[in-house]
């Protein structure tokens, strides 16, 4: 299994909680509707949040880059069936879509994605 990491930044003119009421609302049902064209197996939103006992770990590690808004976890079994969306008019509208869809809440130029494969230790 392959994992996609989008590490998400609303755009400037949205609160934190309109973008994640839409990201929730909005976005999980097109995702939903759209995964199975696009041969997504899992889909995960981590909503950031911050509460004054957790700091601690945060600012133990004096990290200048401002933190994200969420996270998104997009898993594919391979990357052959990553690789096989491509050949589906339908699977590349589809993820027309799903961008089109991103570009009304996440700032994109800020919103680094990559590709993974889990290690699981505990």
């Amino acid at each position: 299994m392959i994992k996609m990491i989008f590490c998400l930044r609303r755009l400037p003119e949205l609160s934190l909680e309109e973008f994640q009421t839409y990201w929730r609302e909005r976005h999980a049902p097109l995702v939903a509707e759209l995964g199975p064209l696009l041969r997504i197996r899992r889909y995960v939103q981590s909503h950031s949040f911050e509460h004054p006992q957790l700091a601690g770990p945060v600012a133990a590690r004096g990290a200048t880059v401002p933190p994200y808004d969420g996270v998104a976890e997009l898993h594919w079994d391979s990357i052959d069936d990553l690789v096989a969306v491509n050949d589906s008019k339908e699977a590349r509208d589809a993820g027309r879509r799903l961008l089109e869809d991103e570009r009304n809440f996440i700032d994109l130029s800020q919103s680094p994605l990559f590709w993974v494969r889990e290690n699981h230790v505990i």
